[in-house]
């Protein structure tokens, strides 16, 4: 079931009724390059570490802080991912609940319930899809911050391997630094194909 509106009641149930619950989130739909990271954790009952929202609310230097804070309130963490080959093969909704669901199957604790920001995965499980859910459920506030900070990483590893199109402040995003390193350099294997046809319309008009 999807809930517009998750509010103090809806949230109170669910937490007197189950005692595992897993919060999963995604990171990395929009970008250009790179992959969507995802992941599903779960987090002890009485956990409540001050700062924890919408990882797109914080900074770097703040999410690496509650990171730390987070894996050690956590009884679980699990990743999974979806690259720029999967993204450009099934469509990045799909990559994207694949990945999701790969976070769900690899958790070392099996959940009572999973909770979801606005989505919904194939699995046996109870799921509760909560529309901003990233900043209105702790668990998943918890699984934006983990999942967007190991994708960071990712992208500041890749910047290194692929100079010149500021994938370390950027992320594989479409800024101005971006498009400038895809004119000068032109694409990488990290580059999503479907993602970049207006840059090759774009192209094209100038020939």
């Amino acid at each position: 079931m999807k809930y517009s509106l998750y509010n103090d009641e809806i949230k109170k149930e669910i937490y007197e009724t189950y005692d595992l619950i897993a919060g999963i989130d995604e990171v990395g739909r929009g970008p250009l390059a790179g992959p969507v990271v995802t992941c599903a954790v779960i987090m002890k009952k009485n956990s409540h570490i001050e700062g924890v929202t919408d990882s797109k609310k914080l900074s770097r230097k703040k999410m690496l802080v509650l990171k730390e804070k987070i894996l050690a309130d956590a009884l679980a963490v699990s990743y999974g991912f979806a690259n720029s080959r999967k993204i450009d093969q099934i469509n990045i909704r799909q990559a994207t609940l694949q990945a999701m669901k790969d976070a769900l199957d690899h958790l070392e604790i099996r959940p009572d319930i999973v909770l979801i920001d606005a989505e919904r995965i194939d699995t046996d499980l109870p799921q509760l899809n909560i529309v901003k859910g990233d900043l209105n459920e702790y668990a998943i506030s918890c699984a934006s911050i983990l999942a967007k900070v190991r994708r960071d990483d990712i992208m500041i590893n890749f910047s290194k391997i692929y100079p010149g199109y500021g994938f370390e402040t950027n992320f594989g995003y479409g800024t101005k630094a971006h498009y400038q390193g895809l004119e000068q350099h032109g694409e990488t294997p990290i580059h999503r194909q479907s993602f970049l046809r207006k840059f090759h319309e774009r192209q094209l008009s100038f020939i």
